[in-house]
């Protein structure tokens, strides 16, 4: 079988299914910031970016990453990924969160904030986006990626888990139970909202895998042409409204108006 390709000509591993579309999301943004500012490198901050699976493609890019994560481990493995990737001098990890974020990196100093899988673990959310958006400067760009309430609500019913579907439909915080190791979800009107709120721009929203968590895996990885097949079905659900209700999670990109 000739190796699986993405629309850009690359090969897609089965977890790319999980970053494909805002992977590809971020690098549009990020090309047109270049040609916006006519610089090649931009800066980049990576909020709770752990060990670099978006901060070490942006630096292969040609850009300057700056990494904010608690976790003191996940700064260790950024550091040698970014060296085995050849990008160490272009990668910089420093430890901490999105409510202190003003004590160790500089305010209104980013072309692009990435902010993924930080707002269902934070005490305040609009807080949190507030900062990712007073570390950008004018006509920089926010890729915000939190779980989705949808997602959820479906694998728990397809799991045969009624009434903690039911129960995750129903809570504030859209979560299924005590269990439940996610501290919060949304629907993609709190995350445009929040978004929207703090000044920014909706430049575009998509839902990130829709089908890929509810594929049998052993499907995917025997069935000729099923991976190039599936993640061009989640590039196109990805665009589409109906099915952001039930995506795992939601991606939002905005734009801080110069």
């Amino acid at each position: 079988m000739p190796p699986v390709r993405s629309r850009r000509g690359e090969t897609p591993s089965r977890a790319s299914l999980r970053t494909a579309v805002v992977w590809e999301v971020l690098r549009d943004a990020l090309d047109r910031r270049v040609k916006a500012t006519g610089r090649d490198a931009l800066d980049v901050l990576d909020t709770g970016g752990g060990s670099g699976n978006f901060a070490v493609p942006a630096a292969r890019l040609g850009h300057r990453v700056t990494v904010v994560d608690p976790s003191p481990n996940a700064l260790f493995a950024l550091e040698r990924r970014a060296a085995e990737a050849g990008v160490a001098d272009r990668v910089r990890g420093v430890q901490g969160d999105v409510h202190g974020l003003f004590d160790v990196v500089e305010r209104g100093g980013f072309d692009a904030v990435l902010f993924h899988g930080v707002l269902e673990y934070v005490e305040d959310p609009a807080e949190g986006v507030r900062n990712a958006v007073e570390a950008l400067r004018p006509g920089g760009a926010l890729s915000l990626l939190a779980a989705g309430l949808g997602g959820a609500v479906l694998a728990r019913a397809l799991a045969g888990h009624f009434t903690e579907a039911r129960q995750a439909l129903g809570d504030p915080a859209g979560r299924w139970g005590e269990g439940d190791p996610t501290p919060r979800r949304f629907t993609t009107g709190q995350l445009t909202g929040l978004v929207g709120d703090a000044g920014l721009e909706i430049v575009s929203v998509h839902g990130v895998r829709v089908f890929a968590d509810l594929v049998p895996g052993a499907l995917v990885d025997t069935e000729p042409g099923a991976l190039e097949a599936l993640l061009k079905l989640e590039e196109a659900a990805a665009e589409s409204q109906a099915f952001h209700a039930v995506a795992t999670q939601l991606h939002v990109l905005g734009e801080k108006r110069g």
